[in-house]
């Protein structure tokens, strides 16, 4: 059961990674990879890594995400020429 179970995790996970590639809006694409870090971390946890799921939920989808998002609010998006 959990070998279809992680199986389908991966498959989901190169699915989201690769809509992640494809978003034009920075925004919609760092959520799309919180969601993937998210998704990384239950992976982990099923791997019985409870420890690096711990971290990768925290750092990953926490940490990464916030300052990713402050980076592209404080950015200029067009040039004053």
């Amino acid at each position: 059961m959990f070998a279809s179970f992680d199986f389908w995790l991966l498959i989901f996970l190169i699915i989201v990674a690769l809509v992640a590639l494809h978003l034009r809006d920075l925004i919609a694409s760092v959520l799309v990879l919180t969601v993937y870090s998210l998704f990384m971390a239950l992976l982990f946890a099923s791997f019985g890594a409870v420890d690096v799921a711990l971290v990768e939920a925290t750092l990953g989808a926490g940490v990464t995400g916030v300052v990713f998002i402050a980076a592209i609010f404080l950015m200029r998006r067009r040039s004053k020429d």
